[in-house]
């Protein structure tokens, strides 16, 4: 029998995954961090670089919920969600996307994050190729790399604003390429793509039989005269090349609910299903109950949360705009503005420290989106901190 005395005095660390152990925190999470700990320490710090909607869940989704508990629903539910549920989200796809998902094809999660991750696991192969427009969100990348794929990164610009060209995708296509990501309305430019755009992105795909994971969960905050199209819905070629993700988050400010779905063909979401049985199983059963009650309930509370967000939007774009120096793409979906940086100097991790250290104003580098040009600010924030943050920042640029 062996004795402490045989064993090494300083064992070597035991390895963990090479993989993962390279995959980044989010850095918009560490800035919230950074943000919270400033207020709770009696700081007056104007918060602009957290994707959240500052408005309440309506009440009559929390009364669902609460209902729900106080019945007993507390319990676990199928894996992919209950049935009551699927089947209003297939009535959701079918009156607001024109989309005909059955619910066997529908996947209800714990947020619209588990769908996209789930979907990575679900048709990546070690060494596949995915193609991220840049600026992103900053899990994309992050997702890729859990399903031992590899993000290939298409610069987007602001003369195009912000949108992935079809020249530019097809020039990025490689043997191993297996997936693209298209967010529209879009996060953090707030782009939205034309129906003509989708069909131009489409037909590279079909040629090419790249997938489409096309994530919409801001679909619900369009504004002028844009209008939202599900990519699956321009023909039934889109429709089988593509998988459609969603929740309740933004549309319903439902962001600490943990509820997402996607619809996708039944073959992919047959191996989704599956993956999530044995990661999450279900979702939050009275979650679940909230949502169906958000889907079934009067819309009027997302238009009302809508049309503060446009008056919002205007507001931001017309103080960046007017601040030396800067500039901006107008946003016309999600709740966020990029202003571009480069005259100043700084890069984005640069400026957005100095500014929350000389400012107490939080925003958001570009840097995490893969654009350093560029800031991200969300106007999911009350309108007076909206003016208060906004006259900081033009204070602050004024002696850059």
């Amino acid at each position: 029998m062996s004795s402490p005395d045989n064993h090494p005095m300083n064992p070597s660390p035991i390895e963990l995954n090479h993989r993962l152990t390279q995959l980044s925190s989010s850095l918009i999470l560490v800035i919230a961090s950074k943000a919270r700990a400033l207020r709770e320490a009696g700081v007056d710090v104007c918060g602009f670089g957290i994707g959240e909607p500052d408005f309440d869940t309506p009440q009559h989704i929390q009364e669902a919920a609460y209902a729900a508990m106080q019945a007993g629903y507390t319990k676990y539910t199928a894996s992919s969600g209950i049935p009551a549920l699927r089947e209003a989200i297939s009535e959701k796809f079918r009156k607001d996307n024109q989309l005909e998902y059955k619910p066997g094809q529908i996947i209800v999660s714990t947020g619209a994050k588990q769908c996209c991750v789930t979907t990575m696991m679900a048709v990546c192969n070690e060494g596949d190729e995915v193609i991220i427009p840049s600026p992103y969100w900053v899990t994309y990348p992050e997702m890729v790399r859990i399903a031992n794929a590899v993000p290939v990164f298409v610069q987007t610009t602001q003369e195009n604003a912000w949108k992935i060209t079809p020249e530019q995708f097809e020039k990025a296509i490689t043997p191993r390429t297996k997936l693209i990501i298209i967010n529209t309305p879009g996060n953090p430019t707030g782009s939205v793509y034309t129906k003509e755009e989708l069909r131009a992105i489409y037909q590279v795909a079909a040629a090419h039989n790249v997938l489409i994971l096309s994530d919409e969960i801001y679909e619900k905050l369009v504004y002028e005269d844009a209008k939202h199209f599900s990519l699956a819905s321009l023909c039934p070629e889109a429709y089988d090349l593509t998988i459609t993700v969603n929740g309740f988050s933004k549309a319903y400010s439902m962001t600490g609910w943990r509820l997402g779905y996607m619809g996708a063909p039944e073959r992919i979401a047959k191996v989704v299903d599956s993956i999530q049985s044995h990661m999450t199983a279900n979702a939050c059963a009275f979650s679940q109950m909230g949502g169906l009650a958000a889907l079934q309930g009067d819309q009027q509370c997302v238009e009302d949360m809508r049309l503060e967000f446009d008056k919002r939007r205007k507001f931001m774009f017309e103080r960046i705009s007017a601040i030396k120096g800067t500039k901006a793409v107008k946003p016309f979906g999600a709740f966020y503005i990029l202003m571009d940086i480069q005259s100043y100097g700084l890069s984005s991790e640069e400026f957005s420290g100095r500014l929350l250290t000389e400012a107490n104003v939080v925003v958001a580098p570009g840097i995490a989106f893969g654009d350093d040009s560029v800031v991200r600010l969300s106007y999911a924030a009350g309108m007076p901190m909206i003016e208060k943050g906004l006259d900081r920042i033009e204070a602050f640029c004024a002696k850059l």
